[in-house]
């Protein structure tokens, strides 16, 4: 149901507006490019509204930095080339640092670092999330993450299925076509709270990579806008520092998802 939503929204090319207070006497605009499917991070919801934690963070962040910001959903697969290509100035979508995207855009500081795990259905047989455990089994993940990377990479005896959405993925491990998935550690989790994911439980979190997993989510800017991803280190700084970030961090966890 979500795809069809975002094939509607990406048709329509809707724009998400916030306008950061009054404080706008220079006028300066930023594009703020995201998924808009990856709950509790970031969702295009049916009314056609963006919600979640980047969402809430990126809205913190504008107003932190007095600018007028709008949003823009865009595929995964296709939101660094996008970003590129100047369709928006900055990608907040739970994006992690990496050495490979940091050949292709820059990023700021972290905003959140959480690890990798593995969810099966209740009443699998997999009882440990090793390598080992999932040899010949069917692993689901999200194509061009650091999750569908680090699978490729620590469960090659798996047979390991991508898809373009964490929603796909979800479908088919409801539907018993696959026998785990891998995923963010809070998306699973809260996930399963769901009566969608009513169906499985968490096997357990995964050894963090850190050549694929990298240094936590950040947010990507086109390669030399120095002044921009400075902009944001500030006000990331900024919104640690006066609560705004612990306000929305427990608005949707039990936990600081900031990490060590």
């Amino acid at each position: 149901m979500r795809i069809s939503r975002r094939l509607a929204a990406a048709a329509s090319a809707a724009v998400f507006v916030l306008v950061a207070g009054t404080a706008m006497a220079d006028g300066e605009k930023v594009v703020i490019g995201t998924e808009g499917a990856y709950p509790p991070f970031n969702n295009l919801e049916s009314d056609g509204t963006l919600t979640g934690f980047d969402i809430d963070i990126a809205k913190a962040l504008c107003v932190e930095m007095k600018v007028e910001c709008t949003f823009v959903t865009q595929d995964w697969d296709g939101i660094i080339p996008a970003l590129i290509a100047k369709k928006f100035d900055a990608i907040i979508a739970s994006m992690s640092i990496t050495a490979e995207r940091k050949e292709k855009v820059d990023f700021t500081n972290k905003y959140y670092n959480t690890p990798p795990a593995i969810v099966v259905p209740k009443d699998s047989p997999i009882t440990e999330a090793t390598e080992a455990a999932l040899a010949g089994k069917s692993l689901g993940a999200q194509g061009s993450t650091t999750h569908s990377n680090y699978a490729e990479a620590h469960m090659k005896g798996a047979d390991i299925k991508l898809y373009p959405t964490s929603e796909e993925y979800k479908l088919d491990i409801v539907n018993g076509r696959i026998d785990a998935v891998i995923d963010d550690v809070v998306v699973l989790s809260e996930w399963l709270k769901s009566a969608d994911g009513a169906c499985c439980k968490l096997l357990g979190t995964l050894p963090v990579d850190p050549v694929i997993n990298g240094e936590g989510a950040g947010i990507a800017v086109r390669k030399g806008d120095d002044a921009l991803r400075e902009k944001f280190n500030k006000a990331i700084e900024a919104i640690r520092a006066n609560g705004e970030y612990k306000k929305i961090n427990e608005k949707y966890f039990a936990f600081d998802v900031y990490g060590s």
